[in-house]
């Protein structure tokens, strides 16, 4: 081997160990994802953790409160994945086996209501979206199609999408993110959910990486 190959292959030693030095010292947050539905903002997520608009991060647990084909985005991603009926127990199932290594609990498309408790015991670390521009069309009942028919009842000019912190208060913790649209006088809850859907898809994890990585938006 000549001298010159041989510092070459010292050179290449060296920057793969400085690499994998690199990536023993990134800490992988934990995301525990709670959905109700089909599971279309994890499904967006889980891509945008792959593609690295999420850094950082793996999607940890997957928790439904009824059968859904969340669950089945879960189980093809090899996801750790748990149903919890829901009901006046779910908060507490949910307290046994959510790991301590939890970083950041994500409400996507749940329709449950997390007891007091258990907002308080994970304060800053349980995140929702909610199809409305809070304050407006928020707290008990305004979900899915019930707040796009109210927008549409109510003439606004506008709607969109927030993500905020979650809170024993129902829709009533800070926003991080939130995003607009204008509503014309020929749009139906029908188009509204269509656009606001694709508003979440853009904020949400924009809104994840803010607060699992601290970055500026």
């Amino acid at each position: 081997m000549s001298l010159q190959s041989g510092l070459v292959n010292n050179i290449e030693s060296l920057v793969k160990v400085s690499n994998l030095d690199k990536a023993h010292k990134i800490k992988m947050k934990n995301i525990v994802i709670l959905v109700s539905g089909s599971g279309s903002n994890l499904q967006r997520i889980i891509d945008t953790i792959d593609n690295g608009e999420i850094q950082n991060a793996k999607v940890s647990l997957v928790v439904a409160d009824r059968e859904c084909f969340g669950l089945e985005r879960a189980k093809n991603h090899n996801i750790e994945n748990v149903l919890i009926p829901r009901g006046k127990n779910f908060s507490s199932e949910l307290s046994k086996i959510i790991p301590e290594n939890t970083d950041l609990i994500v409400l996507a498309g749940f329709l449950s209501i997390l007891k007091p408790e258990f907002c308080e015991n994970w304060v800053g670390k349980i995140i929702n979206i909610h199809p409305a521009l809070l304050p407006k069309f928020g707290g008990k009942g305004m979900w899915g199609h019930h707040v796009h028919n109210a927008v549409i009842e109510a003439k606004e000019k506008e709607s969109g999408a927030t993500v905020h912190f979650v809170t024993p208060g129902i829709d009533e913790g800070e926003a991080i993110l939130q995003k607009s649209f204008e509503v014309t006088e020929n749009d139906t809850p029908e188009t509204v959910a269509e656009k606001v859907h694709l508003i979440e898809y853009e904020i949400f994890p924009i809104a994840i990486n803010k607060v699992l990585n601290n970055v500026s938006i």
